[in-house]
């Protein structure tokens, strides 16, 4: 739970939402009105819902990352990524994120505890990604990715993960920061 101040700024009051495409769970686009504590009101205002999000920083015996490269076509690249994906409806996170990991690269058992809970974008997204260190994970069986997912999994030692994200191999801001987060527990 974030810390809470006494001066923190009151929420704002929501005036008739109005939703303008709802294509669950890849996008929902909700037009809303405010009506700030000040009283000003802001008419025009678009928010985008998603469902909660998961991301695995999957780490082996060996000290090794269990990472994935896949094409995206939002900046027509491949990059490093951890696995991750979305939380389907009525499933528990750690759950989902167990699933995403197996998934998409065959691993799975290890210690398993809650390493971030971060916001895409909060002025303009409403959902959680909630990634998970998951230690001691070992190969369990085959990867068996989503239809829609050309997935090359790759083990990197832990050693060559600054040098990753320095260099600009990964670059999903939702990845790299638990990732940093990790490494900087580690230096601890």
């Amino acid at each position: 739970m974030p810390h809470r101040f006494p001066d923190d700024p009151a929420a704002w009051q929501a005036l008739s939402p109005t939703y303008l495409f709802r294509k669950p769970p890849w996008l929902v686009l909700r037009h809303q009105g405010f009506r700030l504590p000040s009283g000003r009101e802001i008419a025009d205002y678009w928010i985008s819902e998603y469902p909660p999000w998961v991301n695995v920083v999957a780490v082996t015996a060996a000290d090794e990352l269990v990472l994935i490269r896949q094409y995206r076509p939002g900046l027509d690249d491949v990059h490093y990524e951890i696995p991750a994906g979305v939380v389907d409806e009525g499933e528990d996170i750690e759950a989902a994120a167990r699933r995403e990991l197996a998934e998409e690269t065959g691993y799975g058992g290890g210690r398993w505890s809650v390493l971030t809970r971060l916001s895409a974008n909060p002025a303009l997204q409403n959902n959680i990604t909630t990634s998970y260190l998951a230690e001691g994970v070992a190969p369990l069986g085959r990867a068996q990715p989503e239809a829609t997912e050309d997935l090359r999994v790759h083990l990197v030692p832990l050693a060559e993960i600054p040098g990753l994200i320095d260099g600009g191999d990964m670059i999903q801001a939702l990845h790299t920061a638990p990732l940093l987060r990790y490494l900087l527990r580690r230096r601890a």
